[in-house]
């Protein structure tokens, strides 16, 4: 097991920024997602760390020891990628002895790595196949397998399920949870894809044009994004913003939202221009008399619940509604907020505004 500290990494490609001063501490045994939109830094991040690319400045650590410049068979770090990176060449058995038999290790205990690992992931059955009629969740085991046979200081895994089909995303997700809590290995997961990262991770770290937005786990990320963007990224449908009609003083408790005043969490700073961010779970419906108003332009079927997108003074609204409760395309209602569950950013630097509700989150993740 490994703990793996960034500090101030950058890479550029001639005139192009990939990743901006990159810092962040992985935790010994934890599950970290690089979580981001396509080319926000994550890969070459994941890939500065395995020695796959070499930082323009910066430092990499891994158990207290530099290893920035190291060639990647020095790091003692497995690499999973995309496309699976099997010999296509080779069978099962013989893909799964190839690291061990490069280290030399005894005959004796190349067998009983390899069965250790068929076993682990299920595919002892698998041993003496070849690659070509094997499924695309099997050929995944079998490059996992390969990963795990060489009981590395940590995995790195590149979106390795990208290439998967839903079902059998969902299946991997779960295997890679269950495998992860077997063997307590750090593990750095790079996806876009926010059901894998919540699905999986134990700290999620949210990239964006090169920078790090946010650090936090899975309830962190959701209940308190750092930043508009994160607000945005996580969540589907994502998190309602909506702009007030005052500045935001220091000690506000209620706030005017097109012409509706709203109870909303006491606020340590002020804002000349502020948003207010709600999840569409926290949206109630009510009468149209109480709360603010609004009427229901679109309702969507999601099986286990509605999505109901709400026309109001202060802007379009979604709420997630029960099941048993369908929403009238037409009908004027009234909706409230779960007052403990607003947060809210500066409008000008997008950035969250401190809170009684992010102060507590702050201080159970000291305590944690």
């Amino acid at each position: 097991m490994a703990e793996i500290q960034i500090r101030e990494l950058r890479k550029s490609f001639s005139d192009f920024v990939a990743v901006k001063r990159s810092s962040m501490v992985l935790q010994d045994g934890k599950f970290v997602v690089l979580l981001g939109p396509s080319g926000c830094g994550k890969t070459t991040t994941l890939r500065m760390i395995a020695g796959l690319e070499y930082p323009t400045s910066g430092q990499i650590m891994l158990d207290g020891a530099d290893v920035t410049y190291l060639r990647p068979r020095d790091r003692d770090i497995a690499m999973v990628f995309q496309l699976f990176a099997l010999y296509p060449h080779m069978g099962v058995r013989d893909n799964l002895e190839f690291p061990l038999r490069n280290e030399g290790l005894p005959r004796a205990e190349i067998d009983r790595r390899v069965r250790e690992v068929a076993d682990i992931l299920r595919i002892e059955h698998l041993l003496g196949s070849r690659l070509g009629g094997l499924a695309g969740g099997d050929r995944q085991r079998v490059a996992l397998g390969r990963a795990i046979v060489r009981q590395p200081k940590a995995f790195l895994m590149d979106e390795p399920l990208g290439t998967l089909d839903a079902e059998f995303r969902e299946i991997m997700c779960l295997e890679l949870r269950k495998l992860h809590d077997r063997l307590k290995t750090t593990t750095v997961f790079v996806t876009h894809d926010q059901n894998e990262a919540m699905a999986l991770a134990d700290h999620i770290v949210v990239m964006n044009n090169g920078q790090i937005l946010q650090a936090d786990d899975p309830q962190g990320i959701y209940d308190f994004p750092s930043c508009v963007f994160v607000a945005k990224f996580i969540g589907r449908p994502p998190m309602n913003l909506l702009e007030l009609r005052q500045p935001l003083s220091a000690g506000v408790s209620t706030v005017d939202l097109g012409g509706t005043w709203v109870e909303v969490p006491c606020t340590l700073v002020g804002s000349d221009r502020a948003l207010l961010g709600v999840r569409p779970e926290h949206v109630r419906l009510g009468d149209a008399a109480s709360g603010l108003p609004a009427q229901v332009a679109r309702v969507e079927y999601f099986g286990s619940h509605w999505i109901a997108e709400l026309d109001t003074p202060a802007g379009v609204v979604k709420a997630l509604v029960g099941k048993t409760t369908k929403p009238q395309e037409g009908d004027r209602v009234g909706i409230t907020f779960d007052a403990q569950r607003v947060v809210m950013f500066d409008a000008a630097s997008e950035q969250l505004l401190p809170s009684v509700t992010t102060s507590r989150h702050q201080a159970s993740m000291s305590h944690g």
